[in-house]
């Protein structure tokens, strides 16, 4: 870490943001090559462990803007990702679910995300990088709202 300040370097939430940094780089250039995006892997993750749902739930647990999921949800209807139908239980919403090519995706996507995790978490032994993932996730629990 040349020329960048002990003081500065010793604090974990700087170290953080600069890990966060380059982890963004390095999963944005691989969904690039997969030809997908963040927004993409968030939704049909939620749309294989809970099934399909409507625009508006989906959004919430992906945490991802309304406008946001309405364009990234086109993308990938377009790309045969996903299905939107009317929802029969409600007139106004739409009911997304996702396809067996869009499985397919995802599938690929975690391929590039364990790339990813392997090239960020290099340095570190396997046990190591459990007890960072779980260090993380109780920070992360502690922050989340209730």
């Amino acid at each position: 870490m040349n020329e960048i300040p002990e003081r500065l370097t010793a604090k974990p939430s700087w170290l953080i943001t600069q890990l966060a940094v380059h982890t963004r780089r390095l999963v944005s250039a691989g969904f690039t090559a997969a030809g997908a995006r963040g927004y993409h892997y968030r939704l049909l993750a939620a749309l294989h462990e809970f099934g399909p749902m409507s625009q508006a739930e989906l959004g919430r647990r992906c945490r991802v803007d309304r406008s946001d999921v309405v364009a990234a949800l086109g993308e990938l209807t377009e790309q045969g990702f996903v299905i939107r139908t009317p929802d029969p239980d409600h007139g106004r919403r739409n009911k997304v679910t996702l396809t067996p090519d869009g499985a397919r995706q995802l599938r690929t996507m975690d391929q590039v995300l364990d790339q990813v995790q392997d090239e960020l978490l290099g340095p570190l032994p396997e046990e190591d990088r459990q007890t960072l993932t779980h260090l993380l996730g109780r920070v992360l629990a502690h922050h989340e709202p209730r």
